[in-house]
């Protein structure tokens, strides 16, 4: 089969298509073939070494979506030709950007009819991030006001349309060229990141209950200042080494809880798949899909979703 791979962390020049061997699966494994693989920031940070990644040689790629090709002992749930997406690849196992992968159960559900391949691989990491982050750990309700930073990158536009379906009012920030589309997805009030009376903005629209930051190292202060008694305030990204409330007094006393979120500490991704999956179904949550790629330009995905500003997920098609 066709795949790429890289045999050392390095920029996007390390990875290779390779034909290599088909894997077969094991006891409790589900063969798929790929029909579309979603590229995420943190396959790019796997690949360079940031999250070191292996042993090596190494299939990057943590999103899936295709047909089930053949399946391992004990497995009742799938069959031959059911269509299923997932996450969760490319990380202790090989990953999705090949002709064919290889996933546990926990890994994958079933994928809708009518649902397109892509929108499946492009909504894996970003949803379970999403649902888990809003509605498992912030224990957003019906009612509830919900400020979603970057509300037009992977993660925040599927944050959005999510915590709309939920019943919250919205806001979101992103930049001006991405203000209609996001308030389409389902936010109330969309605001420019960069404006200089964020906060006071942000005010107007109401003190937030439930804060989703993907730059919690930037956004700390402005959290601690805007967000409403006893908020919840969810990093699902962090690259700073210490992070600590510049003004911790204003913090306790508004009885702030900050919850540090990573998908990849998770052991089973089937459960909150499966609510996506139903999400995907009834319409209320998609994948907006910006950019497509063929399997041999994996590489420019990874440079643009590292480098580049666009709404939705990058996806490569073997």
């Amino acid at each position: 089969m066709r795949a790429i791979r890289y045999h050392e962390h390095g920029s996007p020049d390390v990875l290779r298509s390779e034909e290599i061997e088909r894997p077969s699966p094991k006891r409790g494994e589900v063969l798929v073939a790929v029909r579309a693989a979603g590229i995420n920031p943190v396959d790019a940070k796997f690949r360079d070494g940031t999250y070191p990644q292996g042993p090596h040689p190494k299939i990057p790629g943590s999103d899936f979506a295709g047909v089930v090709e053949a399946v391992g002992d004990d497995i009742d749930e799938f069959a031959v030709g059911d269509r299923v997406f997932g996450t969760g690849l490319g990380i202790d196992r090989q990953g999705t950007c090949a002709e064919y992968a290889v996933a546990t159960t926990t890994h994958l559900a079933k994928l809708p009819d009518g649902i397109a391949f892509t929108v499946g691989a492009g909504i894996g990491l970003v949803g379970v991030t999403a649902w888990e982050g809003l509605i498992e750990t912030a224990g957003l309700a019906v009612g509830d006001r919900c400020l979603v930073h970057g509300g037009s990158g992977g993660v925040g536009h599927v944050a959005v349309q999510l915590a709309s379906a939920a019943g919250a009012s919205v806001v979101a920030t992103a930049a001006e060229q991405y203000h209609d589309r996001v308030r389409t997805l389902g936010a109330d009030t969309v605001l420019s990141y960069d404006r200089p009376d964020l906060a006071s903005a942000i005010g107007d629209a109401g003190a937030p209950d439930v804060v989703l930051d993907h730059r919690i190292d930037q956004h700390i202060e402005l959290n601690t200042e805007i967000a409403s008694q006893g908020a919840r305030i969810v990093a699902i990204d962090s690259t700073a080494p210490e992070l600590r409330y510049p003004d911790s007094g204003l913090a306790r006393a508004k009885m702030h809880t900050l919850h540090h979120f990573a998908m990849i500490s998770l052991s089973d991704y089937s459960s909150a798949l499966k609510l996506i999956a139903r999400l995907l179904e009834s319409g209320n949550v998609t994948a907006e899909v910006a950019r497509t790629y063929d399997l041999a330009d994996t590489g420019q995905a990874h440079r643009d979703v590292a480098e580049t500003s666009f709404l939705g997920k990058a996806v490569v098609v073997p």
